[in-house]
């Protein structure tokens, strides 16, 4: 199973960074994880953020976040939208599913005919 996180949404921060101190370079990233396998690939509702300054290259944890930055990221935290979660079924999947209907309704055939 393949899991990887995707952005969803990248907002560019006026605040100052709390390594440089650069007003430019703040990013906050939105990113949700999908699960792929064989047979489905699936969104999930599992949301991940960062924070970080591209004049620096730094990431900037909670930790190192100053009021400002805080109250930033709440606005924006409830102003994203995540895509739903949702699973769909790949090409491998849909063809077992035909075959197995398949075999089924042949099979509940031949014991309806059987037993005329």
């Amino acid at each position: 199973m393949d899991e990887k996180l995707i952005d969803v949404k990248e907002v560019a921060l006026k605040n100052n960074c709390p390594e440089c101190f650069s007003k430019d370079g703040l990013r906050l990233t939105f990113k949700q994880k999908i699960k792929e396998t064989k047979y489905y690939k699936s969104v999930t509702s599992v949301i991940h953020h960062e924070i970080s300054c591209n004049t620096c290259k730094s990431v900037i944890y909670p930790v190192q976040w100053t009021d400002d930055i805080d109250r930033v990221f709440e606005y924006q935290k409830k102003a994203f939208n995540p895509n739903k979660p949702s699973t769909y079924l790949k090409k491998v999947s849909w063809i077992a599913l035909g075959i197995t209907t398949a075999i089924i309704i042949l099979i509940v055939f031949l014991i309806f005919y059987m037993n005329l």
